[in-house]
């Protein structure tokens, strides 16, 4: 981080001002402590910011950000440079912002154009599903292999994504009238064919053998819904002769007893499960907030990432409770993260591990010149001379900022 002197300044007022390409600006006031602590503190929020948008730029570069969401960052950032209250180099923090706005630009037009192209494909894929189920409802007459057909249809289109709602749902309907027309066909036909009687027990036979098939499903609420229009289909259709009403009825009846009971299994196996992870999950946050963060903000932060990996082991809780969960979670983590900001703000310099650890490296890139010295070789000489200076004026800089 360069000098704060470079692009700040305390007046004997303690007002503070930072220095840019326009000229100076005031951007606070500083009475805590000395001039240079003051610049300082400004400085360290620049460098945030720094932070802030090297971590913007790394995760664009490497396109594992959101291209959209990161340019408003980007803006946001921009925008509010010109009244940050920092010292730093803002001019060309702004260059910075200029050219990462171009770039999230650039990708996030490219990432609107793969998503219309996606969209488009997906949009044409349905629309030929939609023209075969309307050319097997107009013209097919193998009934079987054509039913089965708009089956396999219906199952293509659940797994074709990204197609734009209103078109979506113009072309479900024109799939659902094609489907119940090829159905009303099929049934005009087997009336021709024989006599009201039959034709009404062939298509309870075929409400039947459906509802047979789906009582195996668990796709419970898709389910659910074909086997109450099954019923209403029922209902609707002719009744045919008496026994044989009552068997198909008998048979009806049983294939939905037997999906609505494994349902029920499962939904009350799900609840008692969810119910559970909320007992655990209350004891968690028990433990959490019933931490000593202003005694022991680092035991404290230990305790709590303990407390965070065993909470996603939990599992799911019932949906009304998680926001509530969540949001206790978050009030401790942040009562933590403010107890160690608190912390590490008390620390002298002398006690700081991070100058601890620089002073370190410093002894043994001496160590290394004093190696490589006493061997003659004057390549890891000049390599060791240059590691050694790049170290110590790290150091420097850190012990002065300190």
């Amino acid at each position: 981080m360069s000098e704060p002197t470079e692009f700040g300044r305390i007046d004997a007022d303690g007002n503070v001002f930072v220095k840019t390409a326009a000229g100076e600006r005031p951007i606070g006031s500083w009475q805590a402590g000395t001039p240079e602590e003051g610049l300082a503190h400004f400085a360290r929020r620049f460098a945030d910011l720094v932070t802030e948008v090297d971590l913007i730029e790394a995760r664009l570069g490497s396109g594992a950000a959101d291209a959209g969401q990161s340019l408003s960052t980007i803006r946001r950032l921009r925008s509010g440079l010109d009244e940050a209250h920092v010292v730093g180099d803002i001019d060309g923090l702004a260059a910075r912002l200029d050219k990462l706005t171009t770039i999230a630009e650039e990708k996030a037009g490219a990432a609107r154009a793969a998503r219309d192209a996606a969209r488009a494909e997906s949009l044409a894929r349905k629309t030929a599903l939609v023209e075969e189920a309307e050319s097997i409802a107009a013209e097919a007459t193998g009934w079987k292999a054509a039913g089965d057909r708009l089956k396999e249809i219906l199952d293509e289109w659940k797994s074709i994504h990204g197609v734009e709602k209103k078109a979506e749902s113009e072309l479900w309907k024109r799939y659902a009238a094609a489907r119940d027309a090829f159905t009303r066909r099929r049934g005009a036909h087997f009336a021709t064919l024989d006599s009201s009687r039959k034709q009404a027990q062939g298509r309870k036979e075929e409400l039947v053998v459906e509802a047979e098939q789906l009582s195996e499903s668990t796709e419970w609420n898709a389910t659910a819904a074909r086997l109450k229009d099954l019923m209403t289909e029922w209902k609707a259709a002719p009744r045919a002769a008496k026994d044989t009403e009552q068997k198909l009825w008998e048979r009806f009846r049983a294939a939905q007893d037997a999906f609505f009971k494994r349902r029920s299994e499962v939904f009350s196996a799900r609840d008692a499960e969810f119910k559970g992870n909320l007992d655990r999950k209350h004891e968690l946050l028990a433990q959490a907030e019933a931490l000593d963060v202003d005694g022991d903000p680092k035991g404290a932060q230990n305790r709590l990432r303990e407390i965070q990996g065993t909470w996603h082991e939990v599992g799911r809780v019932p949906r009304e409770s998680q926001a509530g969960l969540d949001r206790r979670l978050r009030a401790v983590e942040d009562r933590v993260k403010q107890a160690m900001d608190a912390a590490w703000r008390r620390t002298p310099p002398e006690a700081s591990p991070l100058l601890a650890q620089m002073r370190e490296q410093v002894a043994r890139a001496e160590q290394q010149l004093a190696s490589a010295q006493a061997a003659g070789d004057q390549r890891r000489i000049k390599e060791a001379e240059k590691a050694l200076e790049s170290k110590r004026k790290f150091l420097a800089m850190a012990e002065h900022t300190g």
